[in-house]
């Protein structure tokens, strides 16, 4: 799908984002007729309302989105596309907006409004066209908006079209559009490979585990992202509830938020040299499957107990981060649908992260604010580090007792990450309820915010 600002058009309609405070005087400066009509319509300026007002000939003649009060918008994103929805067909061009308004959020909402997945049923498209606004980046924020809905596309997609070969191929695609090189190692060539906890996690499925490596950039400083694609987790022998497993499509979440990060970093040219690692597997019940109890050894020669096999996604991540390492990179970044205990902490709209970097922290920190992408920092707590050495091997895979469920899984990653600066990210990768410009379901967490704050991040 095809996110991107309608043709410039000196038939545009002149579209206005009005807050409650000024929508009495806005309406009186469109004359008397067009204020009885705006009057009579409600349209008062709160969020999320919308007016078309018509001119002598019956057409749209303007209209206008509501932008509401401080306090409502500090409640809700994306404010011009809360309105978006409702204008009848047409052509817009922004032709005024609050000097606090952030432009290039509000056109980025806008294209994001038009997202649809459509794969297995005609959804209706959005009937309104932005032009892009005065002063903004509009291949900068296409970009975006096609990174944010290859996330969204890939996430919403069922299992059953989105194993692990699928996954391969929708990397292949985007390595092709941008001439990057990709390499895969599948089956039982990730144990010649040393890759054994992926191997081990996806031996069971029919479809093979496999390691899918994509490079691009010659020159600049080197940014390797690591993605969780477990396409489908059972459980594994300690197997789901039924309504634990229903959205299970989405545990590749992480796999899905760095592709959509790798499309914007290469669609807008960031001068560096890119590495995506995503361990692609199933996590089924069969025979083979591993067994609570089993002691596996990763490629980095640590020892993993198994405690349980629910919490597959950090062994598939372990030996992808180990890899990574290896190269030395500048800065390393896992994504990942890791543990219920991020989404008890702080919720499904917070994509929270650990870092030991604060100055990176700093920098993400802020850009999550101008983009309206917001995050929430974790500690890194090491005392917590007792919590997942096992006794009879060097890690355990899911420590007893329930607390601090996100923390010990991020320190679990960090022993595999090496010297390199690292940076993990345990996104819930979905959308429990329509808002404005993220329609329910797939969503990508924390992307623009790394898009902004890699610059600084990478000394650019």
């Amino acid at each position: 799908m095809t996110l991107t600002f309608a043709p410039d058009s000196p038939d545009a309609t002149p579209l206005h984002l009005i807050s409650e405070e000024e929508c009495a005087n806005w309406a009186a400066s469109i004359g008397p007729v067009s204020e009885a009509w705006v009057n009579a319509t409600g349209f008062t300026g709160g969020l999320g309302q919308a007016v078309a007002v018509p001119g002598a000939d019956g057409t749209v003649n303007c209209a206008a989105i509501g932008f509401g009060t401080s306090s409502a918008r500090a409640r809700a994103r994306f404010h011009l596309a809360a309105g978006a929805t409702k204008l009848p067909k047409g052509t817009y061009r922004l032709d005024s907006a609050p000097t606090d308004a952030a432009r290039d959020v509000e056109a980025l909402g806008w294209l994001l409004s038009s997202y649809r997945f459509d794969r297995y049923k005609d959804q209706r498209p959005m009937q309104a066209a932005l032009i892009a606004p005065a002063g903004v980046d509009a291949t900068r924020i296409e970009a975006q908006a096609a990174g944010e809905a290859l996330t969204r596309t890939l996430i919403n997609t069922p299992a059953s079209d989105m194993g692990p070969p699928e996954l391969e191929a929708a990397t292949q695609s985007l390595a092709n559009t941008f001439d990057a090189q990709m390499t895969v190692t599948r089956g039982d060539d990730l144990l010649t490979s040393n890759l054994p906890l992926i191997h081990t996690v996806g031996r069971a499925a029919d479809r093979a585990p496999r390691l899918i490596d994509m490079r691009w950039g010659t020159s600049g400083p080197t940014l390797t992202l690591v993605g969780k694609g477990v396409c489908f987790d059972t459980g594994g022998l300690n197997l789901k509830p039924g309504s634990s497993m229903g959205l299970m499509k989405k545990d590749m979440g992480g796999a899905a938020n760095v592709l959509g990060l790798a499309h914007m970093i290469m669609a807008t040219g960031l001068p560096i040299r890119l590495r995506v690692l995503i361990p692609a597997v199933e996590n089924s019940v069969a025979g083979n499957a591993f067994r609570p109890g089993d002691i596996l050894t990763s490629r980095k020669g640590l020892t993993v107990e198994i405690n349980n096999t629910d919490a597959e996604g950090r062994l598939v991540l372990a030996d992808a981060l180990t890899l990574g390492d290896e190269d030395q990179p500048d800065l390393m970044i896992s994504m990942a649908t890791l543990t219920g205990a991020a989404r008890v902490a702080v919720g499904p709209d917070l994509a929270p992260y650990y870092t030991d970097d604060t100055d990176l922290a700093h920098a993400l920190d802020s850009a999550a604010t101008t983009q309206a992408d917001p995050v929430w920092r974790m500690p890194f707590h090491t005392p917590y580090e007792t919590m997942i050495e096992p006794g009879i091997a060097d890690l355990d895979n899911a420590p007893k007792g329930g607390f601090a469920g996100s923390i010990t899984a991020a320190l679990f990653l960090r022993r595999f990450a090496g010297d390199t600066p690292y940076m993990h990210f345990d996104v819930y990768g979905w959308q429990p309820s329509d808002a404005p410009a993220r329609p329910k379901g797939g969503i990508g967490q924390a992307t623009r915010a790394l898009l902004s704050a890699l610059p600084e991040a990478l000394n650019l």
